[in-house]
């Protein structure tokens, strides 16, 4: 490839339309009529998204389609949200579809959207709202049909997970007309009942109209303005409503309610187990190092009666060593008196003086005279002898 000369290969091309697309589009969402539609033995579909004015290669994997409860048709017309991708291999722009509906739901989904913008900023959906679980509930209330699945999943799991807990049912329709009134009302009468650690709200899978009253705004103000934590249990794993976004916590499926409730409790008993078998062993190992501290200290009290019995005897040898040593230290001394004492004998001028020297000093003033320009005649001098002194007066002077 020369780009400076304005070449580029195909790979290359490619390769940059592919990036301003996948950039530009990460989610879209497209109506059309499906057509070409192939479905081969991978489960994967294959088809075209079309209308009067163009048309777009698409495919829904097996693992998103298989969420699908009517597969779609040819001539059928959906609305599909997904990521537009290309396909380098071929050079062609594909839809990669994650959810599917038909268009007749087009409605449902613009109310749903609309409302979820609304709560939201109301601030309903807030994660400072959002109260956690109690750690062990002993009550809880159920908002849900008296007749579907979701109820009796709740009570196999709740009675054989947690057999203690009371559980108190408030049935309501959970579909058609009325229905978000009832549990609206179920939920504030609850409330009012009092009691209850954590409310389950919820019913089994459907359709997005069968699951509608759960995304009904007075469902979601009763939810918000509970005194009692709840849980939303709505549809399947891939169903989400406004009642999940609203409720403390959401739950994939009524069944996965009824584990969170258990789960807290069962997690309260597993964490005492942990604490007491963490409080044994930590007084066991207290208990070990207190006794190996007391014959630690037995040991050291032991020796330190043997060493106070042998102390007579010790103070005894630190006597006599003391005496001998101070002792030679004495003698030491004194000769060191003896030698220093000679020495300044040595240098003592008295002992000149027995040799037949004699010192000389102003009478006046006593001071010592070292020679005679110091003198002037008529001075008058002591003289010290050996033995004695006299005074004498100078005549001459012989410098």
């Amino acid at each position: 490839m020369d780009e400076r000369a304005g070449k580029l290969t195909v790979s290359r091309l490619v390769s940059l339309l592919q990036e301003v697309v996948e950039t530009n589009f990460v989610t879209v969402t497209v109506e059309g009529e499906i057509s070409n539609l192939a479905v081969p033995s991978s489960g994967h579909w294959y088809f075209t998204l079309k209308d009067s004015g163009a048309q777009l290669r698409s495919v829904m994997f097996r693992t998103r389609n298989r969420l699908i409860e009517s597969p779609p048709h040819n001539g059928m017309q959906v609305i599909c949200s997904g990521t537009v991708t290309v396909y380098v291999a071929r050079g062609e722009m594909q839809l990669v579809v994650d959810t599917m509906i038909n268009s007749g739901q087009g409605q449902l989904q613009q109310a749903f959207e609309a409302l979820k913008e609304k709560l939201a900023a109301e601030g309903l959906f807030s994660q400072e709202h959002k109260r956690p679980l109690p750690v062990s509930p002993q009550t809880v209330g159920i908002v849900t049909s008296a007749t579907g699945a979701a109820i009796h999943d709740i009570l196999n799991i709740l009675q054989r997970r947690a057999p203690n807990v009371q559980l108190l049912l408030r049935p309501v329709r959970v579909q058609g007309e009325g229905a978000a009134a009832e549990i609206a009302a179920a939920i504030d009468d609850l409330n009012g009942y009092g009691g209850l650690d954590v409310l389950i709200v919820g019913r089994g899978g459907g359709s997005l109209e069968d699951l509608w009253a759960f995304n009904e705004e007075v469902v979601a103000r009763s939810i918000f303005r509970s005194a009692v934590p709840v849980i939303s249990a709505v549809g399947h794993e891939t169903d989400f409503t406004i009642a999940d976004f609203v409720a403390d916590l959401r739950a994939p499926t009524p069944s996965a309610a009824a584990e969170l409730v258990a789960k807290n409790r069962q997690e309260m008993e597993v964490h005492l187990d942990h604490l007491i078998i963490r409080l044994q062993t930590r007084l066991e190992q207290t208990l070990d190092l207190v006794a190996e501290r007391m014959a630690g200290l037995e040991g050291r009290l032991k020796l330190a009666a043997r060493r106070f019995a042998e102390m007579p005897g010790d103070i005894a040898t630190l006597e006599q060593r003391l005496t001998l040593a101070m002792r030679a230290m004495m003698r030491q001394y004194e000769d060191r008196l003896g030698m220093n004492a000679g020495r300044l004998d040595a240098l003592s001028p008295l002992l000149q003086l027995d040799r037949g020297y004699v010192i000389a000093s102003r009478e006046k003033d006593h001071a010592g005279l070292v020679s005679a320009v110091d003198l002037n005649p008529g001075d008058r001098l002591w003289l010290r002898f050996s033995r004695g002194q006299a005074k004498t007066c100078v005549e001459s002077i012989d410098s």
